[in-house]
């Protein structure tokens, strides 16, 4: 039985020794080479007398930062990853939350962490690994280690405004690499193109899947992904064969007819999260990529990532929303209503997941945790916690699982409970709309629609007050250059309600 995620690594690197493991398409490291400087690094944790605590990985998006992550695992240890796309405050605070003892920095981080209200010993990846690896002391660090041991822990954005540090362990990687694997078909000649920053939980679709299997993944720059042909190019110069990315990633492809010129023709799966995809523009990749896979994955980053699939095997028009599908084996989604009983067949409820990729809870915060990892309300006989996610769904006649709504996306206006989701459906099937995002000003009681694409102003508001009901017709509708993202890819409400204020 495996309760490590490094048995991954130790097979391939004896399996596939000289294989590209992780590359940026500049410097790359083979899976022998990832697993020896990780050990390295490893061993100098153990000998510095760091152990079963949080270790900051501060450095710039490279092959080399991965390996940093794994060898903060060897050291028995689990990583906490950030880089400098990150504002400075807002790591002051993450810094403040963990308190770690420890940082493991490339030459340019470190000059970017010296400054920081919050300080700890900083120590070079380039120098860590030249540390003669002790095998024994490793070794002994892995008999002690259970599947319930924390591995890492990422910052999400939080509703207070205070960044939630969510910490997983290996038994939850491990069950959600394995089913993830199972249904998207990953092996030994999958190429990653990654497309998710290192320091969000997005990545792990890559980062373990390749160790497992002995895949290879590009990562690819950042800049790229302002240039659609640019990037189709590299897609097809590196020859990759598997992206999971966020969907605005993909329609940004997609919404400037670069696949009329272009197409990544070595993809034969695509999986993309984070955001509804707007059916004008699926149906753009499917008519360009017949024979790829395309598949709808569902997950908040408290249950490791992804708990919920949906592979497209049919058409889909415009009025038609895509379903999220069903669970992964081992992971079971309840549908609660207002009542906290199970919702009835067709009805909509919220969405509890319960399953073994549940992680550990928020980092340091108890309170959080207790009000999101709750007891099952399905179950009163015995402790089981359950993640109620705050996602709105329902049963579609297919008997698939239909993402509706964030729960707090849900707003009362004039008597009437608005799902802010339902309104942007309508508006994305526009004919010309690339995004749409609804925000909702609680003081004026005003509903606001920034939206990017070609219709005008004019003619968009026409369109909606023919298809919303009176009450659902934005206020305001305004058209912008590009949407606002996080980190992480998915468009960044927070921001557009705060320009919403200020204009």
């Amino acid at each position: 039985m495996q309760i490590n995620v490094l048995e991954y690594l130790d097979a391939t690197s004896v399996k596939y020794p000289g294989k590209i493991a992780f590359t940026d398409g500049s410097d790359h490291l083979t899976f022998r080479q990832t697993e020896r400087n990780a050990k390295a690094i490893g061993t100098f944790l153990a000998r510095s007398g760091y152990h079963s605590e949080p270790v900051v990985v501060c450095m710039k998006k490279h092959p080399g930062t991965v390996a940093a992550f794994f060898g903060v695992i060897y050291g028995g240890c689990s990583y906490v990853p950030f880089d400098d796309e990150i504002p400075k405050h807002r790591i002051e605070m993450i810094l403040g939350n963990v308190r770690p003892r420890v940082a493991i920095c490339d030459s340019y981080m470190m000059d970017y962490l010296k400054d920081m209200a919050y300080s700890c010993p900083l120590f070079d990846y380039s120098e860590l690994i030249q540390t003669p690896v002790d095998e024994e002391t490793l070794a002994e660090i892995r008999d002690k280690a259970i599947d319930a041991d924390p591995i890492y822990t990422v910052f999400t954005s939080g509703s207070t405004g205070t960044p939630k540090g969510v910490t997983a362990c290996h038994r939850s990687v491990i069950d959600y690499i394995e089913n993830l694997s199972d249904t998207l078909g990953f092996g030994p000649d999958t190429v990653f193109g990654n497309q998710a920053p290192l320091y969000v939980d997005a990545c792990l679709k890559e980062l373990y899947p390749t160790i497992k299997f002995g895949a290879t993944t590009y990562l690819i720059p950042k800049n790229l992904f302002m240039f659609p042909l640019k990037l189709v190019d590299y897609l097809n110069e590196q020859k990759i064969n598997t992206i999971c990315w966020v969907v605005s990633a993909l329609t940004m492809i997609s919404s400037f007819d670069t696949l009329e010129r272009s197409v990544p023709g070595y993809l034969r799966t695509i999986a993309f999260a984070g955001e509804v995809f707007p059916i004008p523009q699926l149906i753009k990749w499917r008519a360009a990529l017949p024979n790829a896979r395309f598949v709808n994955l569902y997950g908040p980053t408290e249950t490791t990532g992804v708990a919920c699939y949906y592979e497209i095997d049919r058409d889909f028009s415009p009025d038609q929303t895509l379903p999220i599908g069903k669970p992964f084996r081992n992971t079971e989604i309840l549908l609660i209503g207002d009542d906290g009983h199970e919702a009835a067949p067709g009805c909509e409820g919220e969405l509890y997941i319960r399953g073994t990729s549940l992680t550990l809870g928020y980092w340091g915060d108890f309170e959080r945790t207790s009000d999101s990892f709750v007891q099952n309300p399905l179950n009163r006989f015995y402790p089981e916690l359950v993640y109620r996610t705050g996602d709105i769904g329902k049963y579609n006649e297919f008997g698939e699982l239909e993402f509706i709504s964030r729960k707090d996306h849900q707003i009362k206006h004039m008597g009437h409970r608005i799902e802010l989701g339902e309104i942007e459906t309508v508006a994305g099937k526009l004919e010309g709309v690339r995004s749409v995002c609804c925000v909702f000003d609680s003081m004026c009681k005003k509903i606001i629609l920034y939206y990017t694409g070609t219709p005008d102003t004019t003619g968009f508001a026409i369109y909606l007050k023919s298809a919303l009901p009176r009450y659902m017709v934005p206020h305001l509708i305004l058209q912008i250059d590009g949407m606002p993202l996080t980190a992480n890819g998915k468009i960044d409400r927070k921001t557009l309600l705060s320009r919403a204020l200020t204009d």
